[in-house]
């Protein structure tokens, strides 16, 4: 039997014995590819040799198609939590996180609370914290509850040593993966997963390893995770991905990759019309 796609509709056939699906012989699709439909696990591994360069090639398009159709959208971490709108990036160079309620808050909100006078949280007003040991405490208390990004905070501060804290990259990737802050949902977190595998630092150095999880949070919506894809396959000379890459986080607002485009133009690499449709969407991104 050949691979060839199995049928939107009725019972379809077992792809190795040609067994036809009924009430009673019950037909499961290849789970990584679904082109083919099988009748048991015994057909499925007689069928493999056969199947097998067919079905790496549709479960690689599948996990394209996935990876460049999700996350256009910045996600609510991108948004300040005083005036809603989204923050500029690099986000973290354009807003606080504050360490008594892990909310992020524009650099333009804490500069016009201060203007008013209000030295204390723009968000729950909690007073800021007179040194390390008490923002420490105010991380930790958060972290107890099981909030991710307080978690991934903690992973950070030991990543720089800071509050006191001795740098050690094993306890911030510890923070960062496994039951902790990533799988608790903070896309941060998958960032500096990824960040920590691609240099080696506090972890066995493992591009590939670090790509994967960059590429998760690029599907959440981060945009400098979707920036380091576009980088990463330029690196391979891969230029169409790469391009597909920058163009989507261009339309988010990323200038570096808005040039990148614009490079990519000018050396003929890249179409006009994606020049264009990034400048536009970078312009409506950041309210130009």
């Amino acid at each position: 039997m050949s691979c060839v796609p199995v049928a939107g509709e009725g019972d379809g056939v077992c792809a190795n014995c040609g067994k036809q699906g009924s009430d009673t012989v019950k037909l499961k699709n290849c789970t990584a590819c679904r082109l083919v439909k099988y009748c048991g696990v015994d057909c499925q591994r007689a069928h493999r040799k056969q199947h097998k360069k067919a079905c790496k090639r549709r479960a690689a398009e599948l996990k394209d198609e996935q990876l460049y159709s999700q996350g256009h959208e910045r996600p609510e971490r991108d948004f300040c939590s005083i005036c809603t709108l989204p923050i500029p990036p690099r986000i973290d160079e354009n807003s606080l996180v504050k360490a008594c309620c892990m909310k992020r808050i524009c650099n333009g909100c804490i500069f016009a609370a201060k203007k008013r006078g209000m030295f204390d949280c723009a968000f729950c007003r909690t007073p800021i914290p007179d040194n390390n040991a008490d923002a420490l405490a105010m991380i930790m208390a958060r972290v107890k509850k099981k909030d991710p990004e307080a978690i991934d905070t903690l992973g950070q501060r030991y990543c720089h040593g800071d509050l006191g804290l001795q740098e050690d990259m094993k306890k911030a990737v510890e923070l960062y993966n496994g039951t902790e802050a990533a799988e608790l949902g903070s896309i941060d977190a998958l960032c500096n997963l990824g960040l920590a595998h691609v240099t080696g630092r506090g972890v066995e150095k493992d591009e590939a390893k670090g790509i994967h999880f960059w590429g998760k949070a690029a599907m959440r919506g981060d945009v400098e995770c979707r920036h380091n894809l576009g980088c990463n396959e330029w690196e391979k000379n891969n230029t169409g991905r790469a391009a597909r890459h920058w163009l989507i986080s261009a339309k988010m607002g990323h200038e570096v990759s808005l040039e990148n485009i614009k490079g990519m133009f000018m050396e003929g690499l890249a179409t006009k019309e994606q020049y264009a449709g990034a400048l536009k969407g970078y312009q409506d991104a950041v309210g130009k």
